[in-house]
């Protein structure tokens, strides 16, 4: 496990509540720090879980207890700190739970919905490069099994909330002249190549293993072809299309990156809240459904139901649009919805193919930041390894020819 950053101290977290709470006489009683997460699962950042005893000034001291999750960048070699320092990951989030969720919300409240999508931050240190969150797990909040996956009702939950985080940012965009759209550092995206160690090294590891299986060897060949034009690929695919609802995508949902409350008697899901905007640009809605759906829901839910869920997603973001009354671009009938999906389906490609397996993989070898971002031999390995997960094998059987039959594994596909 990542150990918490040495400067998280109880100095630190005092400051961090006295600016919270207004109270420059708050006193911490007690305070316990530890890792929230262990190796590979979560390569966005370190996140530290502290339990926090302390006394208002203003309040007779009575002591009470707040349980803080504390999210910090990942203090990695230089050379991982050069490569994701063009994505500015840490910076873009802060300024989204600074200055734009709140509008969002602000924006839901004018129309009545009260539905809370995303966590409050509590505090914000740019400095240090930190967010400090109220911990949602005292309130029930937990995440789902990556590795098992979701089923139809937390993946019509996530929907319900994305399409109206979606559709709020759009209007969000319309009202401030533009605010949103210089949020344009996506996975792919045109400064930078940093995530080709990644990408395109996920491919090459997939192609590797596919062209030992015989009913696979051909598609293999079409991925090695692949690879030199993969990025432009994507930076196109990433690009915003004129004339279409554009919105402040959340860039990386997946299982990780929400969190449900569950019903203590049925045990099923009940309500989710989305997390980690460290990836959030300005681009089309379809990429985050084409991630969400080939990252995290399970088996055949994936394979036979996306056609409706895409359907469930457009009936809600197209009323949220109305409702918040919508001008900027005509709002897509299903049919034209289904469309954008269509030129957005490379990602769905990518997801399935290069990041599922480490989302979902269980070899805990080499899972860092480091070995998931460079090319060196380490990073090969890892790589290389996750393919011998049984269920990405099962995955690339099934998908990998219908990806083909899509035309997106052709070097000359226009996404």
């Amino acid at each position: 496990m990542a150990a918490a950053p040495e400067w998280l101290t109880h100095a630190y977290i005092e400051h961090a509540l006295r600016c919270h709470f207004q109270d420059d006489g708050l006193a911490i009683a007690n305070l316990e720090i530890n890792p929230a997460l262990g190796p590979g699962e979560n390569y966005g950042g370190v996140l530290t879980r502290a339990r926090v005893t302390f006394a208002l000034s203003n309040r007779n001291k009575t002591e009470q207890l707040i349980n803080l999750i504390v999210k910090t960048e990942i203090d990695d070699d230089e050379l991982t700190q050069e490569l994701m320092a063009p994505y500015d990951i840490y910076n873009r989030e802060m300024t989204i739970y600074q200055e734009v969720l709140p509008k969002i919300k602000d924006l839901l409240d004018e129309i009545g919905d009260a539905e809370r999508i995303f966590p409050t931050a509590i505090y914000v240190d740019r400095e240090r490069m930190a967010i400090i969150f109220e911990d949602l797990s005292v309130e029930g909040y937990v995440m789902a099994d990556r590795v098992r996956r979701l089923n139809i009702e937390h993946t019509h939950l996530i929907l319900r909330k994305l399409a109206k985080f979606h559709a709020a940012s759009a209007v969000l965009n319309e009202r401030q002249k533009g605010s949103l759209e210089g949020f344009d550092r996506g996975f792919f995206n045109r400064y930078t190549n940093a995530y080709k160690g990644y990408f395109v090294g996920g491919l090459l590891a997939a192609a590797r293993w596919m062209s030992q299986v015989p009913k696979l060897a051909e598609y293999s060949k079409k991925l090695f072809a692949l690879a030199p034009h993969y990025m432009d690929i994507g930076r196109e695919c990433f690009a915003p299309q004129a004339g279409q609802v554009n919105v402040l995508a959340h860039g990386d949902v997946w299982t990780n990156n929400v969190m449900f409350k569950y019903d203590p008697e049925t045990g099923r899901p009940v309500d989710v809240l989305l997390i980690d905007f460290q990836y959030s640009f300005w681009g089309s809605p379809c990429i985050d459904l084409h991630h969400f759906f080939n990252t995290s829901l399970k088996e055949p839910l994936r394979r036979e139901q996306q056609s409706n869920l895409f359907q469930f997603y457009h009936s809600i973001f197209s009323e949220t649009l109305e409702k918040l009354d919508y001008q900027e671009n005509p709002i897509p009938s299903l049919h034209s919805f289904k469309l954008q999906v269509e030129q957005k389906r490379f990602f769905a490609m990518h997801s399935a193919v290069v990041v599922q397996p480490v989302m979902i993989s269980q070899d805990p070898t080499d899972a860092c930041f480091n070995a998931l971002m460079n090319d060196d031999e380490r990073g090969i390995r890892f790589k290389n390894r996750l393919y011998h997960n049984p269920i990405v094998q099962q995955n690339l059987h099934a998908l990998v020819p219908y990806f083909d039959q899509k035309g997106l594994l052709e070097v000359d596909q226009a996404c």
